[in-house]
């Protein structure tokens, strides 16, 4: 455990970002944490050197990505109908199954040292979805949790019209945290008839726009979701 928690977390937008370079974007952070942890356990009390924290927030150009554990059948066509959709397949180290990104989309990436706040991953999790809830709240939509799967959902309580506006999928080590959340703004809903989206066949998908009837402003979202992570993390967030 750091002697010092730093609760500073710099929020940096980098806007519509290749999937590629985003995951090496936030690599480069996260491994920059870790180096400091490792450097820190030769050091003295006194000589010990803060962890940083980040939060990254961005759109991808389409794409489909599939986590360490899923099941490439869940991709319903054939991958040489990739490029004529306009999309790709890419093979990532994060939790869960097949899930697509695209522009609309607002992802959010934390690179945190969970060290900093608590060590505990199931409540990391939760709190995640628990900011996502607060913020559809705010337009004035009831979502929550479906018992076993992750994510956030619409109407949770209506098992034959419930519908996943949030996917998530992390990966941490030494308590560092990397990928995220993924919620559907303005997205193509149409994307995820070509996958079993998380591997979930029974549910479907929806977005922000779709069940409010119009588009939404992306910049409006972006504000209340940080709000809510730094209040439900305690974060100081810096620009």
């Amino acid at each position: 455990m750091n002697v010092i928690l730093n609760h500073e977390t710099q929020v940096i937008d980098l806007g519509l970002m290749d999937y590629h370079q985003a995951w090496d974007y936030q690599a480069n952070l996260h491994n920059s944490i870790i180096q400091i942890k490792k450097q820190n356990r030769s050091l003295s009390v006194n000589n010990q050197v803060q962890t940083k924290n980040y939060l990254l927030f961005c759109e991808h150009p389409a794409v489909y990505t599939l986590g360490k554990s899923g099941d490439e059948k869940n991709l319903l066509i054939d991958k040489e109908k990739l490029t004529s959709i306009g999309t790709s397949l890419v093979h990532t180290n994060r939790g869960g199954d097949i899930t697509f990104h695209g522009p609309g989309q607002l992802v959010v990436y934390p690179v945190i040292d969970l060290e900093n706040f608590f060590t505990d991953i199931h409540r990391y999790m939760r709190l995640l979805e628990e900011a996502v809830i607060q913020t559809l709240k705010s337009f004035s939509l009831d979502s929550g949790r479906i018992d076993g799967l992750t994510g956030v959902w619409i109407d949770p309580e209506n098992i034959h019209a419930v519908r996943k506006i949030c996917a998530l999928g992390v990966r941490t080590s030494r308590w560092v945290t990397m990928h995220g959340l993924a919620l559907n703004i303005n997205t193509d809903l149409r994307f995820f008839d070509y996958i079993v989206p998380c591997g979930i066949s029974d549910k479907t998908v929806t977005s922000l726009e779709k069940e409010l009837g119009q588009k939404q402003n992306m910049e409006e979202v972006k504000r209340i979701l940080r709000m809510q992570l730094a209040r439900l993390f305690d974060m100081k967030m810096i620009p």
